[in-house]
């Protein structure tokens, strides 16, 4: 392989956007990374100047391939590896979805936290605590009809 190009699932990891090479080559295989607007596998080789966008939900990130690297390096060196072009509304949907916290709750994430369950009762208003809101203590009864 050319010193200018570099496969997609090294590049990803050794680039630290995916922690593991196999995670990376699942994401590639699962149509979250795309190479100029192109879904790829991970055996794609990219060179200086490829444009990858890499979707982990809710964001989809994007990069400027600076220089191609197949070896992991320390997270100070990134700025020599890729320009992050990932624009703006992106983060803003990404704090959007910090905010919301337990209404983005998708389906299969266990059960809420004790934190959780405050901001739901919360949201719902008051509880329903000795059932005050069906008043069953009121003076209805049948018998008002002997007169």
């Amino acid at each position: 392989m050319a010193d200018n190009e570099a496969r997609l699932d090294k590049w990803l990891w050794a680039a630290r956007i995916f922690k593991t090479r196999s995670i990376a080559a699942d994401a590639c295989k699962n149509g979250r990374v795309m190479v100029n607007d192109v879904l790829v596998k991970p055996s794609r080789t990219v060179k200086v100047g490829d444009r990858v966008s890499v979707r982990k939900p809710p964001v989809t990130y994007s990069f400027r391939i600076l220089k191609t690297i197949e070896q992991r390096v320390g997270a100070k060196l990134l700025p020599e590896i890729y320009e992050n072009i990932t624009p703006q509304d992106q983060y803003d949907l990404l704090e959007m979805n910090r905010i919301s916290g337990f209404v983005g709750r998708a389906r299969g994430m266990g059960r809420p936290t004790k934190k959780d369950r405050r901001a739901m009762d919360a949201f719902v208003g008051p509880s329903l605590e000795g059932y005050g809101a069906f008043d069953f203590d009121s003076d209805w009864d049948d018998d008002d009809d002997d007169e």
